[in-house]
């Protein structure tokens, strides 16, 4: 497991378009689908890696919350499936009915999507304002697997909180840090690592 951090993509940058399926439904979901929300939340997860195990049962409930009041949410698994079969699409609809998340999880094969958003960790969040601009990008809060720190989603809350109340996040974003996107052998982007 390598320890990554977020690129911390720069706010304001508008919301890269994304196609992709949705292995639970076998319909493809893009980025248009979402337009008039007053925010969008694009989640980059996967199955296996700690950090996620770690947030995962707390972040469906949250995001379930939040999507009660109008964000929209949208998870994507860009890992490499060949060196990591348990993020494979049979094994992310299993994900969906273990953690109840109710967005679309989608799978990201050609890993251009992760690439577009800068995408480096798992878990990695994206937040974008009505405008499709990013208003936050950073971590869920401070707790991590061995820290003993409990998980509130206290950064990722305040963010959308901030949105959907017509204000902008706090400038001050900590990056989230996870497991790096298994990239496909020789496709590294060249700002990763």
């Amino acid at each position: 497991m390598a320890l990554v951090p977020s690129t911390m993509l720069a706010l304001g940058t508008p919301a890269p378009e994304f196609s992709l399926p949705e292995p639970v439904t076998g319909e493809t979901v893009s980025l248009s689908d979402f337009e008039g929300a007053p925010a969008l939340l694009v989640i980059f997860l996967s199955n296996h890696c700690p950090f996620v195990k770690h947030l995962a049962d707390d972040l469906a409930r949250v995001v379930a919350d939040y999507q009660r009041r109008g964000v929209a949410v949208v998870g994507i698994n860009a890992n490499d499936i060949t060196t990591h079969p348990d993020d494979s699409p049979a094994k992310m609809k299993e994900e969906v009915a273990r953690r109840g998340y109710t967005f679309p999880y989608l799978f990201d094969e050609s890993q251009e999507v992760a690439k577009a958003y800068r995408a480096a960790c798992t878990p990695d969040f994206f937040l974008f304002g009505p405008e499709g601009r990013l208003a936050y990008r950073g971590q869920y809060d401070a707790s991590r697997p061995s820290l003993g720190v409990p998980v509130t989603g206290a950064d990722l809350r305040a963010a959308m909180d901030a949105v959907l109340a017509g204000e902008a996040p706090s400038a001050e974003q900590m990056p989230s840090v996870g497991c790096n996107v298994k990239w496909k052998a020789g496709s590294e982007p060249e700002w990763f690592g």
